[in-house]
């Protein structure tokens, strides 16, 4: 059985909806009555969820910090409108170690997952020789990185913002996916469209899942194009539903 490596911050997304009827009496502000929560994986461990999903004959292990980190988010269900998101647990991560022990864990893995979402566990050393190590990898990061990082993965999936962040005159478009949200994913400079562009009910691990399908179907056929058209409508079903969904 193949193996799936995945790295990066893992966290809790927990979704409290309820009703809003009134507004307080003590501040013009809407009076929220909590009626149900839901509970799962977030960032990092929604690559996981999802590669288990989408890629059930592979063995996902999964590598992150210990420290906790929670997301919670106050949402009406009614509208689906978020009120507020409380974040926990982000600061004072304790960096990844790099040893040789996790070398040869690279080295021994057929497929390497950086989902970094520059919490602190992953310095851009470390980016730089997990991608130096690994045979066939792929990264997510929110961080502005060197070309020399870039070039140590044989894709980078970033969004528009974190694209224009990062741009530069060499940088090397072949091993860049762009996503662009409702219009779709661009790749050396060709859009491909979203299948069905519509409203999206939330927008939440979107990118997670875009980048776990893309990869399921390039390790199976090798193929960028149709790679990148599957990943867009897996993701577009996903933003269809509440919360962190699964495909």
């Amino acid at each position: 059985m193949k193996k799936i490596l995945v790295i990066g911050e893992k966290c809790t997304d927990v979704f409290v909806y309820g009703e809003t009827k009134r507004l307080s009496p003590e501040a013009p502000v809407p009076v929220f009555v909590p009626t149900r929560k839901t509970l799962n994986d977030g960032m990092a461990g929604n690559v996981v969820a999802n590669l288990k999903v989408l890629a059930p004959d592979y063995k996902i292990e999964f590598l992150h910090q210990e420290e906790l980190i929670t997301k919670t988010r106050y949402v009406d269900y009614k509208s689906n409108h978020m009120f507020l998101r409380v974040d926990e647990g982000e600061h004072d991560i304790e960096p990844l170690t790099l040893t040789k022990e996790l070398e040869r864990r690279l080295i021994e893995t057929d497929v390497v997952v950086v989902s970094d979402y520059d919490k602190g566990f992953l310095t851009e050393q470390a980016l730089l020789i997990i991608g130096s190590f690994s045979k066939f990898c792929v990264l997510d990061t929110k961080k502005k990185i060197q070309l020399s990082t870039v070039k140590a993965y044989n894709f980078v999936k970033w969004n528009e913002s974190e694209y224009n962040n990062n741009k530069v005159e060499d940088l090397d478009l072949s091993r860049i996916i762009i996503t662009l949200g409702s219009k779709g994913a661009m790749y050396k400079d060709v859009l491909y469209p979203s299948p069905s562009p519509k409203e999206t009910i939330d927008v939440s691990g979107a990118g997670d899942t875009f980048l776990s399908a893309f990869l399921v179907k390039y390790l199976e056929i090798k193929d960028v194009d149709t790679s990148i058209a599957y990943a867009n409508k897996v993701a577009s079903v996903v933003i269809s539903k509440r919360g962190v969904a699964l495909p």
